[in-house]
C-alpha cells in the first residue's frame, strides 16, 4: 500500500511514545519479539498493529521483528542514543571512499555522466564516515563518563576491565583512522583526495566536472577540520578520562605497578604472605570509601581544549564578473599583469591560489591568445612567492 510522505511522517509524530518504546526494545534485546510486539501493543488501540506495518515500520526478521533502518537511525539520532560501532565497520567506508576515488582518476576522462555520479557518490559517501565517526566519539564519551560516575556501584576490578575493554576495542583503534599521520589512515586518504580535487577544479576542460570538484575540495576542508576535532576529543579528553578510571585508587595503581614491572625486575620483591596487622575500632579503608562516596555526588564541569583555528575568509570567485570586466576592456596587451592588477584593485591583496584562479579566464571559448614579439616576461608576487610569466596578448578571436 502505497503513503503519502506527509502521511508517513505525521503517523511518527502521532505515535511516537509506541515506537520510542519499540526502539528501547530493540537497543536492549537487539531484535522485538513477537511476544515483546504484543506486550506492547496491549497499551494502544486495537487497530495500531497493522499500519505499523502498512508504513513499513516494522519488518519481519526470523519470525521476529526489528524496526525499520530509517527509522530506527531516526530515532537514534533523535534520542542520541548511538551504538559504539566497531572500529571495522567504521573502516569499511575507508575502503567504499578509496574505491571510488580509484575509479574516479581511472575514468577521468571518460564518460562526464559517470564521472559525475561518481563524485556524488563520493561526496555522499564521505558524509557518512563522518556522521558515523561523530556519533561513535559521542557515543564512547557517554560510556566514559557513565563509567566514571559508577551509577551501577561497579567493585574497582570490573570497572578496569571495562576501562581496559573500551580503550583497547573502541578508542585505540578509532585514534589510528583519524591519524592524519598514519600512512593508512581514511583521514590521510581524505587529505589526498583534497589535493586531488584542488587541481582538477581548475585545470579540467568541463564546467560542469570542474564545479563539482570545488564542491568536493571545499567539503573536504570542512570534513578535515570536523574530523580532527573528533581526534583532539578522543586524545585530550577521552583517554586520559578512561586512564583516570584505571589508576583512581592508590591501591589498584601500586597493585598495577607491580604486576607490569614486578615480572620483569627482580629487584621488586613480592610482599610478605602474612603481614602483622593492627585492628582498629573503624575500618582501615574508611578515609577511602568516605571520599568515593562524596565524590559521586560532586559536580564536575566538563573542559574540552579545542585548537584554535585563524583561518582566512574565504573567497568565492565570481567568474561571470571577471569575465564581463576583461571583455570590456579586450584587447588586453598583458593578460597576466592584467589578473594581478585586476585583483589588487578588488581585495587590496592577491594570493597565488586567487591569482591561478582568475587567469584560467584564458580557456574559456572566443578569446585568441598570443606571445607577444619579442619574447618579454613579468614577474608576479604576493610578497612570499614569486611568479615568472610570459607577456601573452588577448582579444576576441572575431577581431
Amino acid at each position: 500500500m502505497i503513503r503519502e510522505p506527509k502521511s508517513i511522517i505525521q503517523f511518527i509524530a502521532n505515535h511516537y511514545t509506541l515506537l520510542k518504546e519499540l526502539f528501547d526494545w530493540q537497543v536492549k534485546n537487539e531484535f522485538i519479539s513477537r511476544e515483546q510486539l504484543r506486550n506492547v501493543l496491549n497499551d494502544y488501540p486495537n487497530d495500531i498493529e497493522k499500519p505499523l506495518f502498512e508504513y513499513r515500520m516494522l519488518v519481519d526478521q526470523n519470525g521476529d521483528y526489528l524496526l525499520n533502518e530509517v527509522v530506527y537511525s531516526l530515532f537514534e539520532f533523535v534520542l542520541q542514543e548511538f551504538r559504539p560501532l566497531l572500529p571495522e565497520e567504521i573502516e569499511k567506508y575507508g575502503y567504499s571512499i578509496r574505491s571510488l576515488f580509484l575509479r574516479i582518476k581511472e575514468g577521468i576522462q571518460a564518460d562526464k555522466n559517470i564521472l559525475l555520479d561518481r563524485i556524488e557518490a563520493l561526496s555522499k559517501e564521505i558524509n557518512r564516515f563522518t556522521n558515523n565517526v561523530k556519533s561513535n566519539t559521542y557515543s564512547l564519551l557517554r560510556e566514559s563518563r557513565e563509567l566514571k560516575a559508577n551509577p551501577a556501584r561497579l567493585g574497582y576490578e570490573e570497572k578496569i576491565r571495562k576501562a581496559r575493554y573500551w580503550i583497547e576495542n573502541y578508542i585505540q583503534p578509532l585514534n589510528l583512522i583519524l591519524d592524519v599521520n598514519h600512512s593508512q589512515s581514511i583521514c590521510n586518504e581524505l587529505l589526498a583526495i583534497s589535493k586531488y580535487a584542488n587541481v582538477r577544479r581548475f585545470e579540467y576542460a568541463d564546467e560542469g566536472i570542474r564545479l563539482q570538484f570545488e564542491k568536493l575540495y571545499h567539503q573536504l576542508r570542512q570534513v578535515v577540520k570536523e574530523l580532527n576535532h573528533q581526534s583532539v576529543v578522543l586524545t585530550n579528553e577521552l583517554l586520559p578520562l578512561i586512564e583516570r578510571i584505571k589508576t583512581e585508587s592508590e591501591y589498584l595503581r601500586g597493585f598495577h605497578y607491580y604486576l607490569t614491572n614486578g615480572r620483569c625486575y627482580h629487584e621488586i620483591a613480592p610482599p610478605a604472605l602474612y603481614t602483622p596487622t593492627r585492628d582498629n575500632l573503624y575500618s582501615p579503608f574508611m578515609y577511602e570509601n568516605t571520599k568515593e562516596y562524596f565524590r559521586q555526588f560532586r559536580r564536575e564541569e566538563d573542559i574540552i581544549i579545542t585548537e584554535e583555528y585563524s583561518e582566512e575568509e574565504m573567497w568565492l570567485f565570481d567568474k561571470a564578473y571577471y569575465k564581463e570586466k576583461l571583455e570590456r576592456e579586450l584587447p588586453v596587451d598583458d593578460f597576466y599583469q592584467w589578473c594581478f592588477e585586476v585583483l589588487k584593485e578588488e581585495k587590496n591583496a592577491c594570493t597565488i591560489a586567487d591569482y591561478f584562479t582568475v587567469i584560467g579566464l584564458q580557456f574559456e571559448q572566443g578569446y585568441q591568445i598570443s606571445v607577444a614579439s619579442p619574447y618579454k616576461e613579468i614577474v608576479v608576487s604576493d610578497g612570499e612567492t614569486e611568479l615568472i610569466m610570459p607577456h601573452l596578448q588577448l582579444k576576441n578571436i572575431d577581431v
